[in-house]
C-alpha cells in the first residue's frame, strides 16, 4: 500500500510557543540490508550511485554538488535521518533543543551511529529553532555539502553559508517540504536518489504491515489534537497536517467534523474554543501531551468530557516531547522507533477497542 503523500508538512509542536565534528561524514559499505520491522531502512551496499555534478533548484537558488560529498552537515529537521537511511553519517547535525535538550541526539538518531560503530557528529547550536545560524561551527566542521530540505533558512542565512559549502534549501517555502520529499532532497543531494526510493517503499511497507496487524482500524474515524488550557481552547490537525495524514495510511479517516470545522483556510492546524468541543465527533482521538501529567489531565479535565470520543474513553495518546516529535512529522528513522509511531498504533487500536 502506497501512503498518500500529504501537499504540505508542519514544523512541529514547536512552531509556536502555545502548540505546540569530529569525524568524516562516511557512508556504511558492505552493511546488510535491515529488515523495517526491526527499526530501519535497508542500508546500500556501496556509496553513491547517481552521476556527479548533480543540480537542485530549490527556492533561495541553485545548488551544483560537483562530487560525492564526503563531510556532510545537516540543518532543520528530518534531513540527518534521511542522510542515515541512504548510508551516509553527517558530520555535523543540528541541535534539537525543544525534543531532547542542548548537545543530545534525538534517540533514534543516536542508536544509529552507535549502531554503525559510526563517531558522533558535532551537534550545532540551534537554540531558536533555526532564527540564527551558528556560522563558526559550521566553517569548524568543514563540511562539503549542507543539507536543508526541511528548515527555516532565509535567502540571507543560505547566502552566508554557500560561502561555506553548497547549500541544498527547501523547494517552495520553509518549514513547508513534505517528510517524503525531505527523504528524496537528501538522497538526491547524496547521489543516492534509487536509495532514497527504496526508504519511502520500506516505509510504506512498514506502515501497510501494521495496518494488516490491525484492521480493526480501517475506516474508523479520528480526530487529532492538543490541549493549550491557558487559551481555553485545543488546537486541531486537518487531513492536510502530516501527523493526521499519515495515519491515513493505517486504513483509518480523519473525521468529518476537523475539516467541517476547520478554519484555517489552508493551514496545518486550527484552534477550536472549548465552548465547541462538542461539534468535534469521531470514533476516536489522538491527543499529543507534553507530559504524562499533560496526558492525566487531559482525560479527566471537565472541559474536554464535551468532546464525545473523549466521554466515551477512546483516546489514543502520544506523551512527551520526544514522542511526539517522532510523529510531528515522521522522519526516515523516527517511524520505526517503537516508543514512536509504533506505540501510538497500539494506542490507536486500544482506544478503538474501548
Amino acid at each position: 500500500m502506497r501512503l498518500r503523500r500529504p501537499l504540505t508538512v508542519v514544523v512541529g509542536l514547536t512552531a509556536t510557543a502555545t502548540l505546540a565534528l569530529a569525524g568524516c561524514g562516511s557512508s556504511d559499505p558492505g552493511s546488510e540490508g535491515t529488515d523495517p520491522a526491526d527499526g530501519g531502512s535497508a542500508a546500500p551496499a556501496d556509496g553513491a550511485t547517481d552521476e556527479f555534478p548533480i543540480t537542485i533548484e530549490h527556492a533561495l537558488g541553485e545548488t551544483v554538488v560537483e562530487s560525492e560529498p564526503e563531510r556532510v552537515a545537516t540543518w532543520g529537521w528530518g534531513s540527518t535521518e534521511a542522510a542515515i537511511a541512504v548510508g551516509v553519517y553527517p558530520v555535523a547535525v543540528a541541535e534539537q533543543v525543544w525534543t531532547v535538550g542542548e548537545d543530545a541526539l534525538l534517540p533514534w538518531v543516536e542508536d544509529a551511529y552507535d549502531e554503525a560503530g559510526e563517531e558522533k557528529p558535532v551537534i550545532l547550536t540551534d537554540p531558536e529553532q533555526g532564527a540564527t545560524v551558528p556560522y563558526e561551527e559550521f566553517v569548524e566542521a568543514a563540511p562539503d555539502l549542507i543539507v536543508a530540505p526541511y528548515s527555516g533558512l532565509t535567502q540571507e542565512q543560505y547566502d552566508v553559508l554557500s560561502d561555506i559549502a553548497p547549500v541544498v534549501a527547501y523547494p517552495d517555502a520553509a518549514w513547508t517540504t513534505p517528510w517524503e520529499e525531505t527523504i528524496t532532497l537528501t538522497a538526491q543531494a547524496l547521489g543516492r536518489s534509487a536509495e532514497g526510493e527504496q526508504v519511502l517503499a520500506d516505509i510504506d511497507d512498514f506502515v501497510a504491515q501494521k495496518a494488516d496487524e490491525h484492521p480493526e482500524l480501517e475506516g474508523q474515524t479520528f480526530a487529532a489534537i492538543v490541549d493549550s488550557p491557558t487559551e481555553g481552547q485545543v488546537y486541531v490537525y486537518p487531513e492536510l497536517d502530516p501527523r493526521a495524514g499519515f495515519l491515513e495510511g493505517l486504513g483509518a479517516e480523519v473525521a468529518p467534523s476537523v475539516e467541517e470545522l476547520d478554519t484555517s483556510d489552508g493551514g496545518f492546524f486550527y484552534a477550536l474554543s472549548y465552548e465547541e468541543l462538542d461539534k468535534l465527533e469521531s470514533d476516536f482521538i489522538v491527543d499529543y501531551a507534553y507530559t504524562p501529567e499533560d496526558a492525566e489531565d487531559f482525560l479527566t479535565k471537565k472541559e474536554l468530557q464535551a468532546i464525545p470520543a473523549v466521554k466515551a474513553g477512546k483516546v489514543a495518546q502520544v506523551v512527551g516531547n520526544v514522542a511526539t516529535s517522532s510523529v510531528s512529522p515522521p522522519t526516515a528513522l523516527s517511524v520505526y522507533w517503537e516508543d514512536g509511531f509504533p506505540a501510538l498504533v497500539e494506542e490507536m487500536a486500544k482506544a478503538v477497542a474501548n
